[in-house]
């Protein structure tokens, strides 16, 4: 069975940091490119950044020079460095592989990420 279960989301004021985890079940998780989406009130659910298995990253321009992904393989757990936040960062934050896994029709249950004076 597919899990994916995020933590680590908070109330956080803007230049606050916070870090994300994703633990993953292991049969997805080793093999694949793991990456973190948000989906902002109103918006659809965009990638933000992802991580090769061999530990290649990218991130979407908005959260360059920011965000760090990082993967620990050998605990099937995934991480989402954040500094920096602004208001605009605020979202409910999922992993999954990427692309996601089954066509996006398997999500976990996501992490509040609230950028607010």
């Amino acid at each position: 069975q597919v899990q994916l279960v995020e933590s680590g989301g908070a109330l956080v004021q803007p230049g606050g940091s916070l870090r994300l985890s994703c633990a993953a079940s292991g049969s997805i998780f080793s093999i694949n490119a793991m990456g973190w989406y948000r989906q902002a009130p109103g918006k659809q659910r965009d990638l933000v950044a992802f991580i090769t298995s061999g530990g290649t990253r990218n991130y979407v321009d908005s959260v360059k020079g920011r965000f760090t992904i990082s993967r620990d393989n050998a605990k099937n757990t995934l991480y989402l460095q954040m500094n920096s936040l602004k208001p605009e960062d605020t979202a409910v934050y999922y992993c999954n592989t990427m692309p996601p896994f089954r066509s996006g029709s398997y999500w976990g249950q996501g992490t509040q990420v609230t950028v607010s004076s």
